[in-house]
């Protein structure tokens, strides 16, 4: 895997990103009734330097999916009762149920992520939640749930450019917060930890997917033609459940539709 300096960052036109969004949206869609009539579960994870556009790509996401079959969990810090119990606790309960799809944003990485950094977890703590980690997504992935790990990547500019666009529009100010600032004066120190993060809990059954994001319609796009990727491997959209020969009367003698 590529260290994070080395990375490229593509762009896509406004005209080929409108050409093919509505097409991926509409793909991912009939994924989603696939899964929910094959009666999977699938957990897409994503994480990434502040204003790398996650909430964007997770937005366009969902843009056509039917509702019932998905959550959408933002992960901030957690509450005194969850601070109370071992930290994976909290993502225990939110693991999808038979035909759902959950979609993390952000995630159990934290504890290695901007606890690792803001001194939240002792050092012996992070260390460790690397292999507890690693034994959560195995045992995810054993139990039959698809996961799917996104991680999107911009520049120290990149984030510069963002957050002083958000502070000057006062539409987006409020997005905005101190943790911001700080993040973005750490960013080396968390290019670090997302370094380590890769080494450590990239594995064969939950693979990270590094996304460059500098160009947002590059990002939705590929976020979009990655998740179709990870879904179509255990998910056949052509193997859905068929209409009861019952059902086909029903429909032929009710609504006078011939087959």
């Amino acid at each position: 895997m590529n260290t994070l300096n080395d990375l490229a960052f593509p762009t896509l036109s406004d005209e080929e990103s409108n050409e093919q969004l509505p097409l991926l949206q509409q793909q991912l869609a009939r994924l989603q009734i696939a899964l929910f009539q094959q009666k999977k579960r699938a957990v897409i994870v994503f994480e990434g330097t502040d204003a790398a556009g996650k909430g964007g790509a997770i937005r366009r996401m969902i843009h056509a999916m039917d509702p019932r079959g998905f959550r959408v969990y933002p992960i901030g810090p957690p509450s005194p009762a969850e601070a109370e119990r071992h930290y994976l606790q909290r993502f225990w309960q939110r693991i999808p149920k038979k035909g759902q799809l959950g979609i993390f944003d952000r995630s159990w990485y934290g504890r290695v992520l901007v606890e690792r950094v803001e001194k939240f977890a002792s050092k012996r703590e992070w260390q460790r939640a690397y292999r507890e980690i690693n034994d959560f997504e195995r045992l995810l992935v054993d139990d039959g749930i698809i996961l799917i790990k996104l991680f999107l990547q911009i520049t120290k500019e990149e984030q510069r450019e963002r957050f002083t666009n958000r502070w000057t529009n006062p539409d987006k100010q409020w997005k905005l917060t101190p943790d911001d600032l700080k993040a973005h004066a750490k960013y080396d120190d968390y290019i670090e930890a997302y370094e380590e993060m890769f080494q450590r809990t990239s594995t064969g059954f939950g693979p990270w997917q590094i996304i460059p994001a500098n160009d947002k319609d590059y990002t939705r796009v590929t976020v979009l033609t990655k998740t179709i990727e990870g879904l179509s491997e255990k998910i056949d959209p052509t193997d859905g459940k068929k209409p009861s020969t019952k059902m086909v009367k029903e429909v032929q003698r009710l609504l006078q539709i011939k087959e």
